[in-house]
């Protein structure tokens, strides 16, 4: 480490930025990493954990009313939705302590403030300077914002999660999952939703069994979905929000949220100065070790705009440790990454979409079952589960998996490990189901839908 003050300096507390420090200080280097808002990153502090805390929050009003159908008799329920955000706030505070412990554990020396680089080596935070031999970059993305008049009146998912009271109307503009998942957020705890979506359907990207079954469910909840549609101006009024729509037509509401995309967080790190090459998005390019273009300076996660996923940011920490201090050179691996939309109901999914799968295999069995989950016979709700299996014909290996309804993400992740294996249709059809479950029904399909029905669910 001769001439440094650190071999390691990692700008960027969040998931992948604290397990690379701290896995990398597990091999002797000595590390610190730099912080400019809370250890823990948008993951933990206002991202995923808090989203789906709220997100069980929400559950709650069906899960008064299935019990109707199970014998309970239920008082009226009443929703504190500042309490809500002190409980949520309370744990996101003890992870966040969590976080900042497991650095200290690991011998890591952490600062909080912002980190920006002066040099190849040299970074700068606040006032002091440190050299590094190795710097990685680990800042993430942040919300993007729309351009249009009146968006100053607007809020990002940041601020959804500080919200002084719950909004009685709410206008979501975006359809991707942050979009879909506080459409269900605010309307489980009693808001009137309207989502907002530019595109033919909500969940670009997502396979369209998906993005079919889950539009149609979220519609049956009371969501307003407006498809096809753009915001064009957001009008201030003395008591509430009067939303411009591309139709001509307008909708009253007291909070407009945009979720709209997010951007890597770029911004005044001084990466271009010292020859970090950016993407078009802003981006930072990386090969598959996550090297940037300048040979001592990495970066993983959400920077990099590859998969934007904690865990995918993790295993690419991890991979990037093993590859400059372990001395076994790896690429993390980014096929076959399972995701989830904890909408209502959730979503999950692993593999290929249909249309991934028939240009890169050609001819596909298809198998599909949308039924009532055994729960809903007696609570009387009208939401059906839809379950997907992509097979490749030739091969018969199975390249997809997609699932919406109760409890999907979990069920997926084991199906993960199976697509992560190589498994075929057979290795599906010989495994014995969990009965009653839904998940069964992934090892009880048997027969693959005719070609010409064979087409995403209406």
């Amino acid at each position: 480490m001769a001439g440094y003050d650190y071999d390691l300096f990692v700008i960027g507390g969040g998931s992948g930025g604290v397990r690379g420090a701290r896995m990398a200080a597990g091999t002797g280097a000595k590390v610190a990493i730099a912080e400019s808002y809370r250890y823990g990153g948008t993951c933990v502090i206002r991202g995923c954990v808090p989203k789906k805390l709220l997100s069980y929050a929400s559950h709650f009003h069906e899960d008064f009313e299935d019990a109707a159908g199970f014998g309970w008799t239920v008082p009226q329920p009443s929703f504190d939705w500042a309490k809500l955000i002190a409980n949520k706030d309370k744990e996101i505070d003890r992870l966040e302590g969590v976080y900042e412990k497991l650095l200290k554990g690991a011998g890591v020396e952490f600062y909080h403030g912002h980190a920006r680089l002066l040099d190849a080596h040299t970074v700068e935070v606040g006032e002091q300077r440190f050299t590094a031999k190795i710097i990685l970059i680990a800042t993430g993305g942040a919300p993007s914002f729309p351009m249009e008049p009146g968006w100053e009146h607007g809020i990002s998912s940041n601020e959804a999660f500080h919200l002084e009271e719950l909004p009685k109307r709410v206008v979501i503009y975006g359809g991707g999952f942050i979009a879909v998942e506080f459409a269900g957020i605010f309307n489980g705890l009693g808001s009137e939703v309207t989502q907002v979506y530019r595109g033919p359907q909500i969940l670009r990207g997502f396979d369209d069994d998906i993005r079919n079954t889950l539009a149609g469910e979220i519609v049956k909840k009371g969501v307003n979905l407006v498809v096809e549609t753009t915001i064009d101006r957001i009008e201030k009024r003395e008591k509430d929000l009067l939303v411009h729509l591309s139709d001509g037509s307008e909708v009253e509401c007291d909070l407009v949220m945009a979720a709209t995309g997010r951007s890597p967080n770029v911004h005044n790190l001084g990466l271009e100065e010292v020859g970090v090459e950016l993407a078009r998005n802003g981006a930072i390019k990386v090969d598959e070790f996550s090297k940037t273009t300048v040979d001592n300076i990495y970066a993983v996660g959400d920077v990099t705009d590859r998969i934007n996923l904690t865990p995918v940011a993790i295993q690419e920490a991890m991979a990037f440790v093993d590859t400059v201090y372990r001395d076994t050179p790896r690429a993390m691996d980014h096929a076959d990454v399972p995701s989830a939309v904890f909408s209502h109901p959730p979503v999950g999914t692993v593999g290929l979409t249909e249309l991934q799968a028939r240009e890169r295999h050609g001819a596909l069995d298809i198998y599909r079952s949308t039924f009532r989950p055994l729960k809903h016979t007696l609570s009387g709700r009208d939401e059906k589960t839809m379950m997907k299996l992509i097979v490749a014909k030739d091969t018969q290996r199975v390249v997809g998996v997609h699932m919406v309804g109760l409890d999907a993400p979990e069920i997926v992740q084991g199906m993960a490990v199976a697509i992560k294996a190589g498994a075929t249709k057979q290795v599906f059809d010989a495994t014995v189901g969990i009965h009653p479950t839904a998940a069964e029904e992934f090892v009880t399909m048997r027969e693959p839908i005719p070609g010409d029905q064979a087409k995403a669910a209406e």
